[in-house]
């Protein structure tokens, strides 16, 4: 008896796959009209967001010499934290936001929102000028 050697099949039947991946297109296909996407409000930035407020911002400036004003009165940073405890107890549902020149380094800003955010400031932010 003669015994047959058996040789390596070199190609692979793709008609399987192919019928899975077809099954699953039609399946998302009828799913994905009856999914009921929910709605995301995004933030609006600039001017258009400060004017929604009633309350107006407490603005801080960061000069490109790295000096703070408040409400546009310059202030040092010792200072800086009790003027801004002061506005918000008259009213804490105010505002914060940090208008820098565009020259200063990010490092001068995140070290205001920092020391703002370490001291219990609520909501601290960025103030961008117009696009």
């Amino acid at each position: 008896m003669r015994t047959r050697k058996r040789r390596m099949m070199n190609q692979i039947n793709v008609v399987p796959y192919i019928d899975v991946t077809l099954v699953l297109l039609v399946i998302f296909m009828v799913t994905a009209p009856m999914t009921n996407p929910g709605v995301v409000d995004l933030p609006k930035v600039g001017q258009e967001a400060l004017k929604q407020h009633a309350l107006p911002p407490i603005v801080l400036t960061i000069k490109l010499d790295k000096k703070i004003e408040l409400e546009n009165t310059p202030i040092t940073r010792d200072v800086l934290l009790a003027k801004v405890r002061d506005a918000l107890k008259k009213n804490p549902e105010r505002a914060v936001v940090i208008a820098a020149d565009k020259n200063v380094k990010y490092d001068d800003v995140t070290a205001v929102m920092g020391l703002l955010k370490q001291n219990k400031v609520g909501k601290v932010g960025l103030l961008l000028g117009p696009s």
